[in-house]
């Protein structure tokens, strides 16, 4: 069987990881390289093993999580979509179940705010893991006299944890924002459906989601 560990050392998968990233780079987006990738991994594998999913799907959401930007290669428009379809291309030449397959493939397909639904537990933990991935060291643009209001959302983001309660009956993404280079209504301008998709996702796994920006509670 195929694991996280054995897929990010596959070299044709890390070139198109990382050529998919100098496309968006050439764009004008944020990072989207290995640190993204892996961090939405973790964090979605976090998510499940702390809901005490098996340990299989603790494995399968990972490998979605590290292979769900891998359609921005083609073009950033339904990169989930095209994602999806080079993610089932690849993984049907290993050692993975059609089963597992269809599974990685539904959830990075059902990943992006525009077109995804949480369908079921591993699609519902990459939207909350992808969509929290908001930090200072996503920025590449190093003129902050040119930053757009992407560069200066993520700028502004000095600190970010997702953390589950310990009864598991609500998953809490709490941000400090230096408003200096953004307001918390700036945030919302660019991640207001991003929020509302982690809800639904969160509520897929029977957590109600909360954001915590400054230590005031917004949803």
């Amino acid at each position: 069987m195929i694991t996280f560990e054995s897929l990010k050392q596959n070299e044709e998968i890390r070139t198109y990881i990382s050529m998919a990233d100098r496309s968006l780079a050439a764009l004008g987006f944020t990072e989207h390289s290995f640190a993204h990738v892996t961090k939405v991994a973790e964090t979605a594998g976090y998510i499940l093993q702390t809901l005490e999913r098996p340990a299989h799907e603790v494995e399968l959401v990972k490998i979605a999580g590290f292979l769900h930007d891998i359609g921005n290669l083609v073009n950033r428009v339904d990169h989930s979509q095209s994602g999806a379809v080079m993610a089932f291309q690849l993984l049907r030449t290993m050692d993975i179940t059609p089963e597992d397959l269809a599974t990685v493939v539904t959830a990075i397909g059902n990943h992006d705010e525009g077109t995804g639904v949480p369908v079921d537990d591993l699609s519902a933990a990459l939207i909350i893991a992808d969509k929290s991935d908001v930090r200072r060291s996503r920025v590449r643009n190093q003129d902050k006299t040119t930053f757009d209001i992407h560069d200066r959302v993520n700028y502004s983001v000095k600190q970010t944890v997702l953390k589950i309660n310990e009864e598991h009956t609500n998953i809490k993404l709490k941000m400090h924002i230096d408003t200096k280079y953004c307001s918390i209504m700036d945030y919302f301008q660019i991640f207001l459906t991003r929020m509302n998709l982690c809800r639904q996702a969160a509520r897929k796994l029977g957590l109600e989601f909360k954001l915590i920006i400054n230590e005031q509670t917004l949803l």
